[in-house]
This record gives C-alpha cells, sequence and structure tokens, in this order.
C-alpha cells in the first residue's frame, strides 16, 4: 500500500514520502530490531536523523528546519514509524513536542539557542508534563516552581520521559500558583542538563517504544533563571495543550504507520504459505480478515490527515484530533493482533517483527493521552454547552 487516496496527496508530499523511505530503508530498518531489543538509545542514528532533516521537518526554516506543514510532518511520522516507533518517536519529541514549544511559544533569545542544536541532533531535547502522580490529568500536577528573585526553585519529579535518560534540554511544566488555581497555575519552564538539583532518577523499561531513553526526572531544590520561563506565568497548561493537540496527531500517524507494516507482512505471509495444499490467501476467513484490516487502516489514515488538514487551515483541530489518535492507535492494536493470530507460532517469536509492531502500538494507545481521554475530550467537544 504506497499512497493514501489522492484526495490528499499533493506531489510535493509524494516527494516527501520517497525521501523519508528512502532514509529509514537504508539506516533504520536493519537496526529497528536492535534497538528494541538493546534498549538502548541510538544516539549515532539520532545524529545521521539530524543530518539527513528528520528532526527539524517543521521547524522554522531560518532555524535550520524545512519548515514542513502538519500533514508533511504526519507523512515522515508515519513511514519513519512503518520501520520503528523507537525511531519515530525521536523524531517527534525533537520536532514535536521540544522544538514545536519553543518555535511556537519561546523567546527569539530561546529559539536561537535551542532550535538549530534540536534541529541538527547536536541537541538532545524532552518533554516533561507526565507525573507520577498525574498522567491524563495533566492539570493536577504537584511540581512546585517557586520565584526567589530572579529565579525559581523547583521540586517535584517526571515520569515515562522519552529521552529524559539523556536529554541537554528539558521543557517542562510546573505550578506556580495554588493548587486551587488548577490550570491556570501552571507554567512551563526549559532547564538543561548539569543544572544543580536536577537529575535522572532511574531509566524506565516499557514494553514498547524502546530505546528512546524514558526516565524518571527529579528536581530538588533546582534553580531556574526567570528567563527560561516559556511565555508567561500561568500559560503552562494551555501551550501543554496547543503542543498535546499537533502531538496526538503525530501518534495518529505513527499508528497508520505501524498498522499498514503489520497489513503488508500479513499479506506478504498468506501468498505463500499453504495449508492442506491450498494457498493461506484462498481461505475466505483470511481474505475477509486481510480486507477488515485494510480498510480500518484507511479510515484511521483518512482521519489523521483530516485532522491535519483542520489544523494547517487554521481551525479549531480538538475534536478532530482526539478522533483520528483513538482510532488510530486502537486500530493499530487490531491489525497488528489479527496479523499475528494470521501468522500463527511465527507471529508470536521474535523470527519476525510483528510483536514489536504490537507493543509499539499498545504504547500508542497509552501515551499522548489515553483512548479514554480521548473519549472525553469527544463527548465535552460535541455534548457540553449544547
Amino acid at each position: 500500500m504506497d499512497s493514501f487516496p489522492e484526495i490528499h496527496v499533493k506531489k510535493e508530499h509524494e516527494d516527501l514520502r520517497k525521501w523519508a523511505r528512502e532514509f529509514t530503508n537504508r539506516e533504520i530498518l536493519p537496526m529497528a530490531d536492535k534497538i528494541d531489543r538493546s534498549d538502548e538509545y541510538p544516539l549515532a542514528l539520532q545524529r545521521r536523523m539530524g543530518d539527513y532533516g528528520l528532526l527539524g521537518i517543521s521547524m522554522p526554516q531560518e532555524y535550520g528546519g524545512l519548515g514542513l506543514d502538519l500533514t508533511g510532518s504526519m507523512i515522515v511520522g508515519e513511514e519513519v514509524a512503518k520501520v520503528s516507533l523507537s525511531a519515530s518517536f525521536i523524531v517527534g519529541v525533537q520536532n514535536g513536542l521540544a522544538g514545536n514549544v519553543f518555535a511556537k511559544f519561546g523567546t527569539p533569545e530561546q529559539k536561537s539557542k535551542y532550535i538549530p542544536k534540536l534541529v541538527k541532533g547536536e541537541s538532545i531535547g524532552a518533554y516533561g508534563l507526565t507525573e507520577p502522580g498525574s498522567g491524563s490529568d495533566a492539570a493536577g500536577l504537584s511540581t512546585r516552581a517557586v520565584r526567589d528573585g530572579d529565579s525559581y526553585v523547583v521540586n517535584g519529579s517526571k515520569i515515562f520521559i522519552t529521552q529524559g535518560l539523556v536529554a541537554d534540554v528539558l521543557v517542562f511544566f510546573a505550578r506556580t500558583g495554588t493548587a486551587e488555581d488548577g490550570a491556570a497555575g501552571i507554567t512551563a519552564f526549559v532547564v538543561e542538563k548539569g543544572t544543580k538539583g536536577f537529575r535522572v532518577g532511574q531509566k524506565l523499561e516499557v514494553m514498547g517504544a524502546r530505546g528512546t531513553g524514558t526516565a524518571e526526572l527529579v528536581f530538588e531544590d533546582c534553580r531556574v533563571p526567570a528567563s527560561n520561563m516559556i511565555g508567561h506565568e500561568g500559560d503552562g497548561f494551555l501551550i501543554a495543550l496547543a503542543i498535546l493537540s499537533e502531538s496526538r496527531i503525530g501518534a495518529a500517524a505513527a499508528a497508520v504507520g505501524i498498522a499498514e507494516a503489520a497489513l503488508e507482512a500479513a499479506i506478504s505471509y498468506v501468498s505463500k504459505r499453504h495449508i492442506a495444499e491450498k494457498p493461506l490467501a484462498k481461505y475466505e476467513v483470511v481474505r475477509f480478515t486481510i480486507a477488515d484490516m485494510a480498510t480500518r487502516i484507511t479510515a484511521a489514515r483518512l482521519l489523521t490527515y483530516y485532522a491535519a488538514t483542520v489544523q494547517g487551515s487554521g481551525g479549531d483541530f480538538i475534536k478532530e484530533a482526539a478522533m483520528a489518535k483513538y482510532f488510530a492507535s486502537e486500530t493499530a492494536v487490531w491489525v497488528c493482533e489479527r496479523a499475528i493470530q494470521i501468522h500463527g507460532g511465527y507471529g508470536v517469536s521474535k523470527m519476525l517483527p510483528l510483536e514489536r509492531f504490537l507493543r509499539d502500538a499498545k504504547i500508542l494507545d497509552i501515551v499522548e493521552g489515553t483512548s479514554e481521554v480521548q473519549r472525553w475530550i469527544l463527548s465535552r467537544e460535541l455534548l457540553d454547552g449544547q
């Protein structure tokens, strides 16, 4: 399946897909399983991705990025995730999370200081929102930043932070107001590795997207200059929501990529495998399963690219992002399960990447807001205020 429906295709987008596919097949595919099994951050690959331009696909051109629209970014994300979700996460964090915060909300000084190095892969970024006591409920975070002269003293911790183990720069969110202020009391900051009172707590091993340096990060009386604030005091929650809405579309694109890889594997297998001297592809139950897989993937892709189109038009895309994210991630899990079932014993072995695809797909069902959170967002958008 080489392309999505023509209604969403421009010549430059198809050229972009070929450009991304050429790199992923040459550089990422040969080491995708090694990244997953070793769970070691692929620093050399990260640098090559920076040299190729993958880490700055939507970053402004004046800071070394490619300046692509969200649809272009989704195409690249889909192609990379089709080979390795871990590599896709590296692109997503450098570009769509940490880089995007600076590009959209940073001061000119912050943009000049951080974006070029993130784009080139010279600096590793991370995005610190999730905490041990607040994941889906981002407004409930408890990390505190207390003003003290021209600095803020930060105490608290972040957990499940992609690239946290190796990050040079962390965009993080802390409570500067009271608990009663809720979302209005949250502020965004940036802190660099080596800052006194800021450290890695522990490396965290997760079932999918392995090799991405997932870690706990700890603040203990960490003094952060007021100039490291991103936006204004109290803007943090709005910044986080704006970034997450786009990153949810990115997660949906990654899910489409994984699902497509699983479908292609299933089609290849049933075309070669025989049972009772009959090709597996001739059995109706298999044919119908393949048809269902392809239909759901196409629906997920259309939702994803439609959400990117709405974002590109300047409209409110919260609802579309939530739809795309939950449907695409659940589709990826469903498709991977069917592909494994079709492969039988080979599917559950590490001889093939299908079991990795399933573990990675399940990660996408959780990160950037669980499917339950996306349904809650959708119900709020559809029903509240009626």
